[in-house]
C-alpha cells in the first residue's frame, strides 16, 4: 500500500514512486529511474520503512535518501518512529521530520560489554525496542564503524571519527535537517565506541550549506550535533536535550546560530572547537550565536517542561558556551549576542592547544544559579598537536552587559594567561554579578599553581584568593561600570591582579567587607582606578605587591 506524501500527488508521480518502490524490492539501481520530477517529497513509508518503532527502517531510509539524491528532493518522515542505524544523508537532499516523527537510534545486537554504559545514560520514559535483529529485509545489525583518522592522536575519539553516528555526511553541500519532528538517539553511547556502537546523533565533515532548522535533539550520544569544516552553516530553532555535548563547531566558518535551547547537564551546551581532525590547524571563524537559551537541568526536563534543578552534585551542571578545549586553529571574528544562561556554567574562552583567540564581542546576556563564573578565558599549553605547536594567544576580546545572581564564589570571573603568554586587549563592561559569597581568610591566602598543561576549567586552580575577579598573566586589562555584591561577607578580596602589565578600573562598585582590600597587586605595571567603591582615584607605575583599601 503506498502511504500518502505531504501532498496530494498527480497520477504521474504516485507511478513513479511505485516505479522507485518496485526498484528498491528487486534491488535496482535508483539511476534506472528516468524523467523524476524537480524536488520530488520522497516519503520515506513508499520505500518501505515501517515507523512503528520496532521494525527496523534503515535501509528503506537511506534508498529514500539515494533517490532524492539522484532528482533532488526531500526525504519525508510522516509521524511515526523509525529505528535506524547510521543514515547517510547527500547531497541536494532535505529531510524533513513532520510534526510526530521521531528517528530513534538502534541498539546493536551484538554484545560488546558496552550495553550497560547505554543504560546508564537512556532515560526510562521511552521503550526500549525489539531486538533489531528479527528484522529480516537486509537491514544492517550495528552503525558504521569509525573511519580510520591519521590524525586521532590529536583530538577525543568523538571528534576524530564521523561514520560511527546515526546521520552522517561527508564532503557534500546543499543539506537540510528540518523539523518539527525529533532525532532520539536512545542507542548511542556519550563515550568512545567499538565498531557496532555510535556515539553521535549528526555528524558532519567538509561540509558547505547545510541548513538546520526547527528539529529537535534529543539524547545525542558524544554530540548531539558535530560539524567539522561545515562552512557556511545555519543552526535555527533548534532544541537540544543531551546527555553529553549539544553543538560542537569546529573547524567552520561563515556559521549562524539562533533561537536555540540547548539543555546539556553533562557536558558543554554551544561548543566552538577548532581541532586536528581534518589534519590542518583550521580557525572557527566568522561565527554569530544569538538568541540562545543555555541550561543545565536535568536531561529530557527541557523538552517535558518540569526544568529539574536537582542535579547539583560535584562542580554542578555544565550547559555553557565554550571555545575550545581543542583549540589547534583558534577561533577569531565572533560574535555572541543576547544569550540566557540558567542551572549552568557560564562562558569559557580557552586556547590550549596552539590557536589564537582574537575579534571575539559578547554582548547582552542573562545568567542566574551558574555553577561556575560567568566569565573565563585561559591561556595554556596542552600542547595536544603536532610536534611544534606553539602556545596559544587570546586578545581583543570585549564583554558587554552581563547580568549574572546566584553565583557560587569558589571560583571568581577568571583572566589567566601563562608566563611570558598574557590574555592581551580585554575590555570587560557593564556587567552585574551577585556572587553567593562566603570566602574565608585561609583562601584568600591561598597561591594557585601554574597548572600550564592542565585540562582548562576554573577547578583547574583550587579555590582562589579573590571573591569577583582574578587576573594573572595579563596585559592591556579595561574594566568599567561592574557592580559587584554578594549574599553573605566574603573574606577575600574582591580583584586580584598577577603579573599584570595594563589595568584600568572606571566605575566600578563593589559591596564592602570591614578590613578587606578592595586590590590585591603583585608584580602589577600600569596600575590606575577612577570612582571604584569608596577608594581614592589610583595610579601605579609598578608594584611588587601592595593591597589597596
Amino acid at each position: 500500500m503506498l502511504h500518502r506524501a505531504l501532498h496530494v500527488r498527480p497520477l504521474r508521480t504516485l507511478i513513479l514512486s511505485s516505479a522507485i518502490v518496485a526498484a528498491t524490492a528487486c534491488n535496482m539501481s535508483v539511476s534506472n529511474i528516468s524523467q523524476a520530477p524537480a524536488f520530488e517529497r520522497f516519503n520515506v513509508r513508499s520505500f518501505g520503512a515501517t515507523g512503528d518503532g520496532h521494525t527496523q527502517d534503515t535501509r528503506a531510509i537511506n534508498a529514500a535518501i539515494l533517490a532524492a539524491a539522484e532528482h533532488g528532493g526531500t526525504v519525508y518522515f510522516p509521524a511515526g518512529t523509525y529505528l535506524s542505524f547510521s543514515i547517510h544523508l547527500k547531497s541536494n537532499v532535505a529531510i524533513y521530520l513532520d510534526r510526530g516523527a521521531t528517528v530513534l537510534a538502534a541498539r546493536p545486537a551484538s554484545g560488546t560489554g558496552l550495553r550497560g554504559s547505554v543504560a546508564a545514560f537512556t532515560q526510562p520514559s521511552v521503550p526500549i525496542p525489539a531486538d533489531p535483529r528479527t528484522d529480516a529485509a537486509g537491514n544492517p545489525l550495528t552503525y558504521d564503524p569509525p573511519e580510520t583518522n591519521q590524525w586521532a592522536a590529536y583530538q577525543d575519539f568523538g571528534h576524530s571519527h564521523f561514520h560511527n553516528s546515526l546521520f552522517w555526511g561527508e564532503n557534500l553541500h546543499d543539506v537540510s535537517i528540518l523539523g518539527p519532528g525529533t532525532i532520539d538517539g536512545q542507542g548511542l553511547l556519550r563515550e568512545a565506541t567499538d565498531d557496532d556502537w555510535g556515539n553521535k546523533a549528526l555528524a558532519l565533515k567538509s561540509c558547505r550549506n547545510v541548513v538546520i532548522r526547527d528539529v529537535t535533539f534529543f539524547r545525542g550520544g558524544h554530540f548531539a550535533v558535530l560539524a567539522t569544516g561545515v562552512d557556511n552553516l545555519t543552526v535555527d530553532n533548534v532544541t537540544f536535550d543531551t546527555n553529553r555535548d549539544g553543538i560542537d563547531i569546529d573547524c567552520c566558518k561563515y556559521v549562524r546560530v539562533s533561537n536555540c535551547a540547548v539543555n546539556a547537564p553533562s557536558d558543554d551546551g554551544l561548543c566552538l572547537k577548532s581541532s586536528f581532525a581534518l589534519g590542518v590547524a583550521r580557525p572557527t571563524e566568522n561565527v554569530a550565536i544569538t538568541n540562545c537559551q543555555l541550561t543545565g537541568f536535568v536531561m529530557g526536563s527541557l523538552i517535558d517542561g518540569t526544568f529539574n534543578r536537582s542535579n547539583t552534585r560535584g562542580e554542578g551542571p555544565f550547559g555553557r558556551i565554550k571555545f575550545g578545549t581543542e583549540s589547534n586553529g583558534g577561533f577569531k571574528n565572533i560574535s555572541i549576542s543576547n544569550c540566557v544562561f540558567d542551572h549552568s556554567r557560564g562562558l569559557a574562552l580557552e586556547s590550549v592547544d596552539g590557536g589564537t583567540i582574537e575579534d571575539i564581542t559578547i554582548d547582552n546576556l542573562a545568567m542566574r544559579d551558574m555553577s561556575q563564573p560567568p566569565i573565563f578565558i585561559r591561556i595554556g599549553n596542552r600542547a595536544r598537536g603536532p610536534e611544534g605547536t606553539p602556545v596559544g594567544i587570546a586578545r581583543r576580546i570585549t564583554i558587554s552587559n552581563i547580568v549574572a545572581s546566584d553565583v557560587q564564589s569558589r571560583f571568581p570571573c577568571l583572566i589567566a594567561g601563562l608566563p611570558d603568554h598574557p590574555v592581551e586587549d580585554v575590555h570587560i563592561s557593564n556587567i552585574r554579578i551577585k556572587y553567593k559569597g562566603g570566602g574565608t581568610a585561609e583562601q584568600a591566602a591561598a597561591t594557585p599553581g601554574e597548572n600550564e598543561k592542565g585540562y582548562p576549567e576554573p577547578s583547574m586552580f583550587g579555590t582562589l584568593p579573590s571573591s569577583a575577579f582574578f587576573i594573572r598573566h595579563a596585559k592591556g586589562i579595561q574594566m568599567d561600570h561592574i557592580n559587584v555584591t554578594y549574599d553573605q561577607p566574603d573574606a577575600r578580596p574582591a580583584v586580584a591582579l598577577i603579573d599584570v602589565n595594563g589595568a584600568a578600573f572606571e566605575h566600578v562598585n563593589v559591596q564592602r567587607f570591614e578590613g578587606i582590600p578592595l586590590f590585591e597587586l603583585t608584580q602589577v605595571k600600569s596600575f590606575a582606578t577612577e570612582a571604584v567603591s569608596s577608594i581614592a582615584n589610583t595610579t601605579r607605575d609598578s608594584v611588587e605587591h601592595e593591597s589597596v583599601r
